[in-house]
């Protein structure tokens, strides 16, 4: 019985990862019609940002939480750069901004590689979030229902500003009809390198938060990018899905875990291309 409760646990931890990457993922390919092939690498540019500062190789230490928020603030900024410097050039050049994006990502790889090595790094839990809560039997850890809690609120989050701010509405604006929002007084470019930063913020700060759970190694960039695209196609509570197909599936079946997780994907392409939830696929 507890081996099915941690693994639920860890699957639902899992899932906020997920959700946390594929939200920002889902708000660039909304707006702008961009599949951003870096995702996965801000994601791991963020994890390895923070664990940096987090060390105190820079000459100075920051605690975890100021160095998840400072690497997520730098993966953003460095992101709108782009966005203002590479795909600001290529609008409506779909295919040459996904080759562009690959080609980033492949570099941001390079970087990393020649700056960290390739050993992984082990990322501490935070202060205070080392130990183990019990719920009858079964000892869960602390910090994975710290994670599970932090997704919950940045969806809460999410929802608000898209639903109930002004930058939320003309997100909202751009995504339904863009040119009549600009007509309207909206300047979507700038609404661009706004959502682009942001997805990439999410990015980096839940590579960051994922550290303690995932490590922090070369090639973290293309094992989750893969499970944001499958989020992404599934829509809707795809997070907390995929995150349950991914540890079941490789608890199980370790043999066909990526079978068992694209297969979903698959079916849902072929048989409900509007989503699995009704969201909007790839």
């Amino acid at each position: 019985m507890t081996f099915w409760v941690l693994l639920t646990v860890n699957s639902v931890t899992f899932g906020g990862l997920l959700f946390l990457l594929s939200a920002g993922f889902s708000l660039i390919f909304g707006l702008m019609r961009i599949p951003n092939l870096t995702h996965g690498s801000m994601f791991m540019a963020g994890a390895y940002l923070g664990a940096t500062l987090l060390a105190g190789q820079l000459g100075f230490s920051l605690n975890f939480w100021l160095a998840a928020v400072v690497a997520a603030l730098a993966v953003a900024a460095l992101s709108a750069l782009m966005e203002r410097v590479l795909l600001r050039r290529l609008a409506g050049q779909q295919l040459a901004q996904v080759l562009v994006t690959l080609g980033v990502s492949l570099m941001v790889a390079d970087i990393c590689l020649m700056v960290w090595g390739g050993d992984p790094i082990s990322v501490d839990n935070p202060p205070g979030l080392g130990g183990f809560v019990r719920i009858g039997a079964a000892a869960l850890p602390l910090y994975r229902m710290a994670v599970i809690v932090i997704a919950a609120v940045f969806a809460i989050g999410l929802w608000l500003m898209l639903e109930r701010t002004r930058l939320g509405a003309m997100i909202r604006a751009g995504v339904d009809d863009p040119d009549m929002a600009r007509v309207v007084g909206i300047r979507v470019s700038r609404l661009f390198t706004i959502v682009f930063a942001l997805g990439a913020g999410l990015a980096a700060f839940a590579g960051m938060i994922g550290g303690p759970i995932l490590s922090v190694y070369p090639g973290l960039d293309q094992d989750m990018l893969p499970l944001a695209l499958v989020v992404v196609i599934l829509g809707g509570t795809g997070s907390i899905i995929i995150g349950f197909i991914y540890n079941f599936g490789q608890a199980l079946l370790p043999e066909l875990a990526y079978f068992v997780l694209f297969l979903p994907m698959v079916l849902v392409l072929v048989l409900r291309p509007q989503g699995l939830f009704g969201g909007q696929v790839l």
